[in-house]
């Protein structure tokens, strides 16, 4: 399909905007659940998938709140509060079952963008030792972690994650948890696959380096005017449609702000920036092969968590430890320094200082991460690889990440950690606003979306026959049945190849 158009006005059914995993996503379910909708993909720069899905930019990987402790936070009583991570992993394997049914179809090669790695939790201390133990006995109540192990011994844990272990004190207390079944998902390859799929219906086009700059109700018919601007040649040409999703990772609030809808106002976003330190070390790379996540800094944020990462990039098996955290006025990766400044609004002013105000831990361990010398972060690396040679590991650059921030009626304004869906009233508008932990439960968030934007549709028999068969556990609670679970898993898994 090409990538832009030559009339100066075309009609679509729906528009999406940006094209990372979100909107191809949404993309690839509609065009399932209603195979005649004509569909525009816009994406403001030269490659798809480019910023928050490409894998360099991932905080983390085929987050299913295996190992991830943010997810069970540990409340001042003493109790852990496992919801976010039942719920995450409960999402984590509808995505699965919906790519597998894509596999099944042929449109994806699974090999491409999934592949099969334990996902550990490593913590060391009596405390953390303790919360560790306690959360091993909750999560594993349910069958989503019945796989679940736990050690204490130094032993085991040097058999699960030899870096982590070679050259630690004895006498420190450790523990971890391990899931074999964990796996490394590459949504940059994920995306691109699915993007490419939808190109090859001849009523949907992409459009490439091309900028949304209006987003204005057409209040005579009912519909959305987009006006593009073609960044190579200057272009700007009118579409209309009925439905718009806004999935433009970081850039969402911006272009949310242009459709001026009431439900819009008093949202704001606290940009965070991301480096990793990756491997270099063929050697070392080729000893560790886990994702062993640990405890976050006092006030640090969700995407901070850090972990010593094993990640399959286009075939090759590559090792980063991060992220750490900095900030930049921008939005997105390749976006403006102006992004914070030009969003300040009357409505969202007083929500953001009073969030900033509230939140004064965050804004100091920015500072702190953004003055770290090179030393700094190798004596970060050295918690979960005590062997770490600095000469081994080189500085990349992660992704931007935009965390909500919103009105609240006593507090003033809150900083949000997770992802949020904002639609309009008659649901023929939304965008979706955050991060963590998005891509890998992108399916659930969809059905979210099309529960709220496409409710008659959604009713029909016709899509609730669709979508059993896309997610063959569609309405149904995995979390709670224990058969139902084994047998999905063990579908999916064979599906995937993993």
């Amino acid at each position: 399909m090409a990538s832009n158009s030559d009339s100066s006005e075309t009609s679509y059914d729906v528009v999406l905007i940006g094209a990372g995993i979100m909107s191809a996503t949404l993309g690839a379910m509609l065009k399932e659940l209603q195979p005649d909708l004509k569909i525009a993909i816009f994406e403001r720069l030269d490659e798809v998938a480019a910023e928050s899905s490409d894998a360099w930019n991932n905080a983390g990987t085929g987050h299913s709140a295996f190992c991830e402790l943010n997810y069970t936070p540990e409340k001042e009583d003493g109790s852990i509060d496992i919801s976010k991570a039942v719920k995450i992993a409960s999402s984590f394997e509808i995505s699965k079952q919906f790519w597998a049914y894509l596999v099944e179809q042929n449109y994806l090669e699974s090999g491409d963008f999934i592949n099969k790695i334990p996902h550990i939790s490593f913590v060391w201390g009596e405390e953390n030792v303790a919360y560790l133990k306690k959360r091993y006995d909750l999560l594993t109540q349910y069958a989503l972690f019945k796989d679940m192990t736990y050690s204490e011994d130094p032993l085991v844990l040097s058999q699960w994650m030899p870096l982590v272990m070679d050259g630690r004190d004895a006498n420190e207390k450790v523990a971890g948890t391990r899931m074999t079944i964990g796996t490394d998902v590459n949504f940059g390859s994920l995306t691109k696959a699915m993007i490419k799929h939808l190109q090859s219906f001849e009523d949907v086009d992409l459009f490439m380096g091309t900028e949304i700059k209006g987003i204005e109700r057409n209040e005579e018919n009912n519909t959305w005017e987009i006006t593009s601007k073609d960044l190579f040649y200057g272009t700007k040409l009118k579409h209309s449609t009925h439905f718009v999703f806004i999935g433009a990772g970081g850039g969402s609030l911006t272009l949310l702000d242009k459709s001026n809808i009431p439900e819009a106002r008093g949202y704001g976003g606290f940009p965070i920036s991301g480096q990793w330190l990756k491997c270099i070390n063929e050697e070392v790379i080729q000893k560790h092969q886990a994702k062993v996540y640990g405890k976050a800094a006092v006030g640090a944020p969700p995407m901070s968590v850090p972990h010593l990462d094993t990640r399959m990039m286009n075939g090759e098996k590559a090792l980063l430890f991060g992220p750490f955290a900095g900030f930049s006025t921008k939005f997105l990766k390749n976006g403006s320094y102006w992004d914070l400044p030009l969003s300040l609004e009357l409505d969202n002013i007083f929500p953001m200082l009073s969030a900033g105000f509230k939140n004064i831990p965050l804004t100091k361990y920015l500072v702190e991460q953004v003055s770290q010398s090179p030393e700094d972060r190798l004596a970060a690396l050295k918690e979960y690889f005590p062997k770490a040679e600095l000469t081994d590991w080189e500085l990349a650059i992660a992704g931007q990440r935009v965390q909500i921030i919103k009105k609240h009626e006593k507090e003033g304004g809150i900083l949000e950690f997770g992802t949020e869906i904002v639609s309009a009233a008659d649901g023929s508008l939304a965008a979706l606003l955050g991060a963590s932990p998005g891509a890998s439960t992108a399916v659930t968030i969809m059905i979210d979306l099309m529960n709220k934007c496409f409710k008659t549709s959604m009713a029909t028999a016709v899509w609730q026959a669709k979508l059993k068969e896309m997610i063959p556990s569609f309405g149904q609670s995995l979390a709670q049945d224990a058969v139902l679970c084994e047998k999905i898993r063990d579908k999916t898994s064979a599906t995937l190849n993993i």
